[in-house]
């Protein structure tokens, strides 16, 4: 096909290098030459066409062998796609899985924890209860043993001298001041026991709301990932005791 179109600009060369006939429009060109061209063109064309020819009889079994190609590869791309989106929710719903299970651990280690700790102090405070009741109640015996000696004292020395009326009341003025001091002894001891086991149980309440703050953020972070459905609880605080906020499920 190069072949055809070289001769074809060789022959417009010619004519357009031609001399010319005057008085007409004419041209004198050399025959041989424009001949041996055309039969160049002659010769080339045949072979051209038939490669073209060619070219168009294979063309719908290009076009179809390339649109199978395509179709085969749209389909393993499918194909693979599907897979890759069924491993990735498999692999969603396991991590899923895993989150939730460590989240129930953690609540139950929580739970067992702050029982654990709500039980020790129970018995920290009926303990340290029972030790102040037993010493009040010393006291008390004490008390009441240092009154009636006080009293039989007073007794016998009135007894000794019964005109001296103001050592009487002495006496009985002294045991009453003991009694007194006996009771307010025991109420202060009272007191402190209080004070210590209200510390103690102020100290557990802080640690298991911590607890609880922790657990919730917890849960709150496995709500935030993609297709989890769980309901998180979170734990508000309730009315204050005691000047203090207490916490759903504390002690």
């Amino acid at each position: 096909m190069y072949r055809v179109f070289e001769a074809l600009d060789e022959l417009v060369t010619i004519v357009e290098e031609a001399r010319g006939v005057p008085m007409t429009s004419g041209c004198v060109v050399p025959r041989g030459d424009v001949l041996e061209l055309l039969d160049e063109i002659r010769d080339a064309i045949p072979g051209e066409l038939d490669d073209a020819q060619d070219v168009l009889d294979h063309r719908d079994e290009v076009v179809n062998k390339a649109a199978q190609q395509a179709e085969h590869s749209i389909s393993t791309s499918r194909a693979e796609a599907e897979q890759t989106v069924s491993e990735a929710r498999e692999e969603a719903d396991r991590l899923l899985a895993e989150a939730r299970a460590h989240a129930e651990r953690m609540v139950a280690d929580a739970e067992a924890e702050a029982e654990r700790i709500a039980a020790a102090a129970r018995h920290e405070y009926e303990d340290a209860v029972g030790r102040a009741e037993a010493e009040a109640e010393r006291m008390i015996q004490a008390g009441r043993a240092s009154y009636e000696r006080s009293v039989d004292e007073g007794r016998a020395e009135q007894a000794r001298m019964v005109d001296q009326t103001e050592v009487v009341r002495a006496a009985h003025g002294e045991s009453a001041r003991v009694v007194d001091a006996a009771n307010q002894e025991a109420s202060r001891l009272r007191s402190e026991c209080d004070a210590y086991v209200d510390s103690k149980l102020a100290e557990f309440e802080d640690l298991l709301g911590r607890t609880m703050r922790t657990v919730g953020k917890g849960r709150a972070q496995l709500r935030g990932r993609p297709g989890s459905s769980d309901t998180v609880f979170d734990y508000q605080d309730e009315e204050p005791v005691g000047g203090r906020p207490r916490h759903r499920g504390g002690y």
